[in-house]
């Protein structure tokens, strides 16, 4: 780096490392190395395609500066060979006042972070070759222009000054000229500016604006690496879980120029639409126009299918480039172009973000197509885009207020409050509203407003503004380039054909149609819910492309995947939804919810009960519905295991809250009015109250502690399935006895059921096949299962619990009062409670799997936690050899998703 910008010490080089690679000496498979933008610059040079040249500085160098605050030693030297190289090869230097050679400098990370880094453009233009620059394009204008656009790049993205002082200063010197754009200016206005612009760097960075070209590139390149650790950047990151110690890249291209008139342009194209997924030509062009114009959508574009009206040759390059690529990368392109006077240019290409539709519909298309197989289409979806296809939407056929339309950028149907800003939007959503966040265009500092929002609407751009490309990314609902809806972020409005939306108004946007409406529009469920359902099947006449294309998906899953997908289901309501929604069991009943309501007052029988008759009469009472529950679920899933947990809470959960009891206590008492049962309930629940329930009295020590309660629910599981047999059902319940830390209370237990099992067989004269196993949910269960094993022919881990006591954490508590801050700290990549802990948690799943079935070779491994349908967390358990995860009946679809790819992916790794 140029010593006048270097207040730093450059750390030492390791002998033979590289730091800069130019175009030609790359390819796409160096991402990690090169970034996304250099690995696929480089590819495309290699392809043959027109690529301006240039040269990367890799994220090896961006880390070692991150990490040290000095740069390489040998990156000056390296960056200086290289920049010579292309100097030679455009035949011009950097920055020289008869002919200048500019570049831009951009950021590029190993996987794509829509503006959340930072580019210069321009870089080498100064007073003294911005005459050259003119005489060189014969268009002075064009010089101006591009010089006023390097100072308020560079001013905000390397200097730190506020980018609104330009922006201000911009749409004063339009509205001095009546401009309606910043292309109506002229090269006086243009000049002006540079000079107002210049001032407002001075003042507001402490130093002036840099003349020495190297010292821009330098300065520049500083800037992107330390990009990488905006807030905006480590938020993204946090959200799209991406690590955050890639470091990114910089690509130093020579400059091409879209602002040379009208016979210049730049655009963006996709080579499908990455809003549906359908075929076509996709994207946005703008005539005399930079790079940034297009996705920062301060100008509103036209779409790419026009430039063939503008410049067939170009366009007619363009779509064969297009072609070229999505061939060559199996997949949806995403491309930047330039057009310099009639000359085309690529600037970048990358695999293209898209909506979760478009995903599983190019998938398929890319399967028909043979550029990919069922296993690689797996790899292009996931659980996450599946969730998405399952919201509601809008209801057609409900009244509605249209306020206006516009480009329909990302799917789905948000309802929300109007907010104008980011700030409110997160502050109004933490209070628990739903937000609408309107903008007239969002730039990379919205990003915490959108993460926030329930959709984002803005009146400028198109499906390629950054507003655009980061809500497809995120999976929320946006439409863009809405030209009839007047915002007015300053008084916190927004006008749409005389009708006035302040802050606070309810409005809903259609992501699918762009349309936007005024109050609440009704939903309904999702074609794809419908589909699950069985009340639309694929094939049929009323089911669309995607249903289709899920079909098909789900299909290839299915075929591939090892682990089996059961339901957490209390009821047959649920056990019958979550068998149509492709369950092959349940693998975790949990009894305790079929004590509840009006079954609660026989509980508190139970509770009371001061001698064994007393117990023994509550238990009666609650036998034939628990019978009655459990004959109902065998019959919904009948010929599929059944896992029924024995009661687990803590008894108090059952009673009344202490302190309505108590004062209902003292209330009766102050009138005289003695309620002996009242009394009873109080003096029980003092009795039960404990420090801490949840390692307290509860699961099996309630077994072990209350006689006869465990032994009533065997005997009612046991019952149930005699029952369905001589129905000429087929049965096959699973006995799950909870929280056991140590072998011994399972074998006590285990005695229990087998006496129960054999009395019910010798009634009934049915023969039963009824397996007895554990949950694993305490440390100790863990540690010792290869002991456990020997009494249980099951595992079933439960790692909800285990996540709790593995870290020390009550869900309850923690969540809501410290998560958001090691989050924030990055501690937590994610909750714990969400995503499996690998390296915590994970490890003692893995160790149990293995000491377990050492034990037992032929022992059953589940997990019944929340885990069971997350998708990283599915192929964790993939890795770790269970048989089956569970979750909630929603989640089914998910899981058997991600257990397709997880087997899909394994294979893959296994062959290469």
């Amino acid at each position: 780096m140029s010593e006048n910008s270097d207040p730093h010490v450059a750390t030492p080089t390791l002998q033979g490392e590289k730091f800069v690679y130019d175009f030609t000496e790359g390819n796409k498979d160096l991402k990690h190395l090169l970034g996304g933008k250099g690995a696929n610059l480089a590819e495309m040079t290699n392809l043959g395609l027109p690529v301006p040249p240039g040269f990367t500085i890799t994220t090896e160098a961006c880390n070692i500066y991150l990490d040290s605050g000095a740069e390489p030693a040998a990156l000056r030297d390296e960056v200086s060979a290289h920049l010579d190289a292309l100097e030679q090869k455009m035949a011009k230097k950097l920055g020289q006042a008869d002919d200048p050679l500019l570049v831009s400098v951009r950021s590029g990370a190993k996987f794509s972070m829509p503006g959340m880094m930072d580019t210069v453009l321009n870089v080498g233009l100064s007073d003294a070759s911005v005459a050259g620059l003119a005489a060189q394009a014969g268009d002075e204008r064009f010089a101006w222009d591009s010089y006023r656009r390097l100072v308020q790049m560079f001013g905000k993205t390397v200097l730190g000054v506020d980018g609104d002082l330009f922006e201000e200063a911009l749409e004063e010197a339009k509205r001095a000229k009546n401009a309606a754009t910043d292309v109506d200016l002229e090269t006086a206005d243009l000049k002006e500016l540079v000079a107002r612009f210049k001032k407002i760097v001075s003042r507001e960075a402490g130093r002036d604006f840099p003349q020495d070209p190297r010292e821009q590139m330098d300065l520049a390149v500083r800037a992107v690496f330390e990009s990488w650790n905006t807030d905006r950047a480590k938020l993204y990151r946090r959200q799209e879980r991406i690590p955050g110690d890639l470091g990114t890249a910089v690509t130093i291209c020579s400059m091409v120029f879209g602002n040379l008139g009208p016979d210049s342009g730049t655009g963006v194209a996709f080579t499908r639409d990455p809003a549906s997924g359908h075929q076509g030509v996709y994207g946005d062009y703008l005539q005399n126009a930079q790079g940034e114009d297009v996705v920062a959508g301060i100008r509103n574009t036209v779409a790419l299918a026009e430039l063939e009206q503008i410049d067939k040759t170009s366009y007619d390059q363009l779509m064969g480039i297009m072609e070229t690529l999505e061939t060559h990368y199996r997949d949806l392109c995403d491309i930047e172009f330039t057009i310099e006077r009639g000359q085309l240019w690529m600037l970048q290409t990358r695999v293209g973000k898209r909506t979760a539709g478009a995903a599983f519909r190019i998938a398929t298309q890319l399967v028909d197509q043979g550029l990919i197989d069922e296993a690689e289409a797996l790899q292009r979806v996931n659980g996450a885009q599946l969730a998405q296809l399952m919201f509601p939407r809008f209801d057609e056929n409900a009244k509605r207020q249209l306020l206006g339309r516009g480009i329909a950028a990302s799917p789905g149907a948000a309802v929300g409050k109007a907010v104008f800003d980011s700030y409110t939007a997160i502050k109004w959503s933490r209070s628990g509203e739903k937000v609408i966040l309107i903008r007239r265009e969002t730039n990379p500092d919205d990003l915490d407003g959108m993460i926030a929002a329930e959709g984002i609407l803005t009146s400028r751009g198109g499906k390629t503004s950054h507003a655009a490309v980061v809500a497809r990314g995120m999976g929320k609902t946006c439409v863009c380039g809405a030209e009839e809806l007047e915002v007015d972020t300053k008084s916190r409005r927004l006008t749409a054909d005389g009708t006035v939306i302040e802050e606070g108004d309810v409005v809903s946007i259609d992501g699918s149609t762009g349309k936007v409406y005024l109050g609440e529009v009704p939903v309904v469920p999702s074609p794809v819910v419908e589909y699950f359902e069985g009340r639309m099947h694929a094939g049929a006449d009323d089911a669309d492309e995607l249903v289709e294309a899920v079909h098909r998906i789900m299909a290839y899953a299915d075929r591939r995947r090892r682990l089996r997908v059961r339901a957490n289901a209390d009821n047959a309501e649920d056990a019958l939804r979550a068998r149509r929604f492709g369950a092959q069991g349940i693998g975790l009943c949990r009894t305790e919810h079929m004590f509840l309501g009006e079954r609660r007052g026989m509980v508190e029988k139970l509770i009371l009960a001061d001698t064994d008759d007393e117990r023994e009469e509550a238990l009666g009472a609650l036998l034939p519905f628990q019978k009655k529950d459990f004959i109902e679920l065998f019959e919904a899933m009948d010929g599929l295991p059944v896992t029924v947990r024995l009661l687990d809470p803590p008894l108090h959960e059952f009673l009344p809250d202490i302190t309505e009891l108590s004062v209902r206590v003292a209330l009766a008492e102050a009138r005289k009015d003695h309620n002996e049962n009242d009394l009873r309930l109080l003096q029980a629940v003092h009795k039960l109250h404990e420090q801490n329930p949840m390692l307290g009295l509860r699961g099996v020590r309630l077994g072990l502690v209350i006689p006869g309660l465990f032994a009533m629910q065997v005997r009612a599981i046991a019952e149930a399935a005699a029952e369905r047999k001589n129905a000429k059902g087929d049965p096959r319940p699973e006995i799950m006895i909870p929280l056991v830390g140590t072998v011994q209370e399972l074998e006590i237990v285990r005695d229990e059921a087998e006496q129960v099992i054999a009395e019910v067989e010798r009634a009934t004269g049915v023969e039963l096949t009824l397996a007895l196993g554990t949950m694993i949910e305490l440390p100790r269960a863990a540690l010792t299962a290869g002991q456990i094993a020997e009494a249980a022919e099951f595992f079933s881990f439960g790692t909800n619990d285990l996540t709790q006591t593995v870290w020390g954490f009550s869900r309850d508590d923690v969540e809501a009062s410290f998560f958001t801050a090691y989050l924030e700290k990055g501690i937590f990549g994610v909750s714990p409670f969400e995503t499996i802990d690998r390296d915590g948690v994970g490890a003692l799943v893995r160790s149990a799997a293995e000491a377990g079935r050492a034990t037992r070779p032929g022992l059953k491994l589940g997990v019944c936690g929340e885990h069971g349908g997350d998708p990283e967390s599915v192929h964790f358990f993939h890795e770790v050899g269970l048989d089956y995860v569970s979750c909630s009946p929603f989640r089914i679809p998910v899981a058997r998703l991600e257990a397709g790819r997880a087997a899909a992916s394994s294979a893959g790794s296994d062959s290469r």
